[in-house]
């Protein structure tokens, strides 16, 4: 395949920022790339217009292109400035990213600060950090295994390669003792002497042999992108200050939150260590499907990447074409790589001495590049014959379908995507990854229940709160499982949730579902397996070992099913099926009983190697545990902010009271994470995604809420005006003419009365039907019917309701109109109660009546056995008329984040407003005959503010700008 650029100097010319990659020895030299300042647009530039880098500062070294994004007319570009390698895969190296730097592309001015800034905070790194660039710039291929013998320790330091100055201190520059000179020069020592004298130095050994992971243990010293004082968010504003960031002079959408989303994007692509990435290697795909892409051809990465696990791809769109340079586009995925190396016997002792006990040893994660994998210690030992040596590499893939965070995504969409879906993927191999061994591969899948559900994340324990229809729900829940059939062949479901109480609403509607499921396939589709294991009542009593009745009962069906076993680049046996597990989460209990399926099928495979695990003399597995709660603690920061509950049972399969306070530690700063970080941090990650457009920052100033993309609304509101049609419109001499969704007051008769709910118009040809729909249940909770013969004027202009944010207060975009009628006989309220009732000629509130919507009922039906009114006012001598009546209507906004990334085309807000007037206007005529000798007929449309802009910031209360203020504060 292509390679790509492994190392890319960032520098500003004058035209643009410059992207160029830095060829290693025997490589063609390669273009450079030219990002235009003001539009960002990509282009590349002749081979000899090399940037001038000559002045100090000037540029900076990154090692891959994260990608491009513009908010309004402000650019930035993300590029790799820190990586790890945590493990290899087929002799490759796989890295991590530590540190991401983002540079404005707005003027050369701003580029140049941003650029400076970058090199200076990388330049202290690279000198502590000093190492020879050489290997790492050498092609891998070559190496399989990294065996060079300036190699550092794995996890000793954090593999920050920089461009900065590597020469040592001149002679006379600076007097220090042998011992300071030893420290600050450890790498000219020799490879002792950099482990000795590395900030984590011997005491990594003794971690390891406690069992400690070390994927994530170099944050405090090794990696050379942390702040000193630990603080990454804080020393990342300073950053953003430093850099200048200002806005253009006229306010424009989502510019007021530009700080903020630099701080997100700095934390979530770079210092929290969730993406991962290899320049020779798809790891978004597992065994299984890279054999079956292999017979493609020579491609790029980025064509063979898997999209559902390729998180980058919308920001890496701008280098794509005939403008970019394909070198530059590195995918990236977010979940989790780890990798353990283990010793296993055939012939174990039978005596337990320090000598014979199964040596073990952590090879997550090495920092360099050019690291040695396997200790000088322990590769100097000669195995006996009857040992062998594994490597076990866990990767996790999130995938990119419904991404998000905890309560914001929750369930399924209408694609039939689950939230927090992760494929698991364990493999087991030999160190040198010898074609002629085998190598084993073992997938599992975890994912929210497939259902539409939403719970609240004002509540420690929330409940469950199903959504839509029936039927939408088993559509959605179709197109789920026949997606994972096509891809993994049978299923077995794992359902962790409890059995009674909240959950159990849930867990019901599931197991009712794959019933109806299985009761309506297809005669060539595999019936779906379904187990239901109450994990919180099996393991009850901190008893987590209970999770071995789970084993019991799957057992033999884990083992039927087998996992992957490829030689010498062919599949030799395939993974029958794939368990898909699921809790609430699908996080903390999920994580202790996919380990446990992982263990099972590791002592399985080695097994069928000739090694008995229950024989052997080790039989506490730290090197196993550690990575499988690594792998936990990763996908819950990801899903969750925090690291996994129930984690001190994956580590030690050992559960007392401090692994319990842990939790409740744990799940405080989660309730705080959902009520407080996520919703911003949902719309950055929809935006980055390239789900919604800029526009979400704006919405999100708004309201301090976030949408859900991967819910269709037009196809909902399509849906809700066909169902208001079946339910109140049953006269067939009425015929429908058109429906609409637009917001109106939450009490009827009003125009402004907060909250607006959205409603269903329906316009026939005799009368006009405001409906009342439950969104989350798609059923019409009320309407009222108004007899076009009874409108006497419609008013249209701007309808502000609110001036707190900018969009809330474009006149533009803020349109509606007011239906005045008299109230008629034919002019009836329904509403959904338990009994049934219709009021003729007054509003339910005047009435004091409301029904049941059992059905939709004929206008003069609906007053049979009621006595005239007009009759009965004319022998009381009151008036015969009623005071008029108002329907109050405003305009969804047009011009959507979702709408925009969609590039949907739509009606703006006063043309919408205006086609339903003039269709209400024509049809009243219609409904009111004139004589034909009273002269032209004048409309009744009234062009006019319903609330302007003026009477709403009048209407605006220091109060309500208080508190928004302070949500701002709080949430923005």
């Amino acid at each position: 395949m292509p390679s790509l650029a492994r190392k890319l100097l960032i520098c500003a010319a004058v035209d643009g920022l410059i992207i160029q990659p830095l060829t290693t020895k025997g490589q063609r030299p390669s273009s450079p790339v030219q990002i235009k300042y003001g539009d960002a647009t990509v282009s590349s530039l002749p081979r000899d217009q090399s940037p001038d880098t000559s002045k100090p500062n000037s540029s900076f070294e990154a090692f891959g292109v994260v990608g491009l994004f513009t908010v309004s007319r402000l650019s930035y570009l993300i590029t790799i400035t820190g990586r790890q390698q945590v493990a290899q895969i087929r002799g490759f190296p796989i890295y991590v990213v530590t540190d991401v730097a983002l540079t404005p592309c707005t003027s050369r001015n701003e580029a140049e600060k941003a650029i400076a800034n970058t090199a200076a905070k990388l330049q202290p790194a690279s000198a502590e950090n000093f190492v020879d660039d050489s290997d790492s710039e050498s092609e891998v291929e070559a190496a399989p295994i990294p065996s060079s013998d300036d190699a550092e320790d794995p996890g000793a330091l954090s593999d920050r390669e920089t461009s900065g100055n590597k020469d040592p201190p001149e002679p006379g520059g600076e007097k220090s003792s042998i011992a300071e000179d030893v420290i600050k020069r450890r790498g000219s020592y020799g490879r002792f002497a950099q482990r000795w004298f590395s900030r984590k130095g011997w005491m990594m050994d003794q971690k390891r042999n406690l069992g400690m992971s070390s994927v994530g243990g170099d944050e405090a010293g090794g990696s050379p992108s942390k702040p000193k004082n630990g603080n990454t968010d804080k020393d990342l504003s300073d950053t953003v200050v430093q850099e200048n960031v200002k806005p253009p002079p006229a306010p424009s959408t989502g510019e007021s939150l530009m700080p903020k989303l630099l701080r997100f994007a700095h934390i979530w692509l770079g210092t929290s260590r969730s993406f991962f990435f290899s320049y020779d290697i798809d790891i978004t795909r597992s065994v299984a499907s890279r054999s079956a892409t292999a017979g493609i051809g020579n491609l790029p990465l980025h064509d063979t990447a898997d999209p559902t696990f390729f998180w980058n791809r919308n920001l890496l769109k701008p280098f794509q074409g005939s403008g970019g340079d394909e070198s530059l586009l590195l995918p990236l995925m977010q979940g989790f790589v780890g990798q353990r190396t283990f010793v296993v016997d055939r012939d174990p002792p039978q005596h337990d001495s320090q000598e014979d006990s199964m040596e073990m040893y952590d090879m997550s994660p090495p920092p360099e590049p050019d690291t040695e994998y396997f200790s000088t210690e322990r590769a100097s030992v000669d195995l006996r014959p009857t040992e062998k040596k594994f490597v076990i590499t866990v990767v996790s893939r999130r995938s990119t379908r419904r991404a998000g965070l905890r309560y914001l995504r929750r369930g399924i969409d209408d694609n039939g995507y689950a939230a927090n879906y992760v494929e698991t993927e364990q493999i087991l191999s030999i160190p040198k990854w010898d074609p002629s061994s085998k190598i084993f591969s073992f997938v599992q899948v975890r994912g929210s229940i497939p259902l539409f559900f939403t719970q609240s994340p004002y509540s420690l324990k929330p409940i469950p709160v199903l959504q839509h229809s029936p039927e939408a729900n088993f559509q959605a829940f179709k197109r789920h499982f026949e997606q994972m059939s096509k891809t993994y062949g049978p299923i077995q479901i794992v359902n962790l949730v409890e059995k009674h109480g909240v959950e159990a609403i849930i867990g019901k509607e599931y197991e009712k579902t794959v019933q109806k499921y299985n009761e309506q396939k297809a005669e060539d589709t595999q019936p779906l397996s379904f187990e239901w294991f109450d994990f919180h009542s099996a393991c009850r009593g901190m008893k987590f070992e209970n999770v071995s009745l789970l084993l019991d009962t799957l057992g033999k069906k884990i083992e039927e099913a087998g996992s992957i076993v490829e030689r010498r680049g062919q599949i030799e046996r395939k993974q029958n099926g794939v368990l898909r597990t699921n809790c609430m989460d699908c996080l903390d209990r999920t994580n202790v009983c996919q380990s446990s399926f992982g263990k099972f099928m590791l002592d399985l495979q080695l097994k069928e190697e000739g090694f008995d695990m229950s024989a052997q003399l080790d039989q506490e597995n730290s090197w196993f545990n550690t990575l499988w709660a690594d792998n936990g603690d990763a996908i819950s920061k990801q899903y969750a902010s925090t690291a996994a509950m129930k984690g001190d049972y994956t580590r030690t399969r050992k559960r007392d009271y401090r692994g319990m306070v842990n939790d409740l530690g744990l799940s405080l700063t989660r309730f705080y994470n959902g009520m407080v970080n996520d919703y911003f941090s949902q719309a950055a990650i929809d935006f980055f995604l390239g789900n919604v457009s800029s526009m979400v920052f704006d919405e999100f100033e708004a309201t301090m809420m976030t949408k859900d993309p991967g819910v269709s609304m037009s196809k909902m509101r399509e849906q809700a005006i066909e169902t208001s049609r079946k339910i109140v419109i049953e006269d067939e001499k009425e015929d429908f003419i058109g429906g609409w969704t637009l917001l109106s007051p939450h009490t009827s008769n009003t125009i402004k009365s907060l909250p607006f709910e959205e409603v269903v118009l329906l316009l026939t040809d005799a009368a006009l039907y405001l409906c009342r729909f439950d969104w989350k249940l798609d059923k019409v909770s009320s309407f009222e019917r108004v007899d076009l013969a009874h409108i006497v004027s419609i008013k249209v202009g701007t309808y502000i309701t609110s001036t707190i944010s900018p969009a809330e207060a474009d006149e533009s975009r803020n349109v509606g109109l007011v239906v005045t009628y008299e109230p008629g006989k034919f002019d009836i309220t329904r509403t959904n109660t338990r009994s049934l009732s219709s009021t003729s000629g007054q509003s339910d509130e005047q009435s004091g009546k409301k029904g049941v919507l059992k059905g939709p009922a004929k206008a003069p039906t609906a007053v049979a056995g009621i006595l005239n009114q007009s009759l009965l006012n004319a022998i009381a001598g009151k008036p015969q008329t009623q005071p008029p009546r108002k329907i109050a209507l405003k305009a969804l906004h047009s011009r959507t984040a979702l709408s925009d990334a969609k590039d949907m085309k739509r009606m703006t807000e006063e043309e919408q407003i205006n086609v339903i007037a003039s269709e209400i206007e024509r049809l009243v005529f219609l409904n009111q005959p004139i004589p034909e000798d009273s002269g032209p007929r004048k409309s009744i449309i009234e062009r006019g503010d319903i609330i302007s802009l003026a009477e709403a910031k009048r209407s605006t209360g220091i109060l309500e700008q208080w508190g928004h203020s302070i949500k701002k504060l709080v949430w923005a």
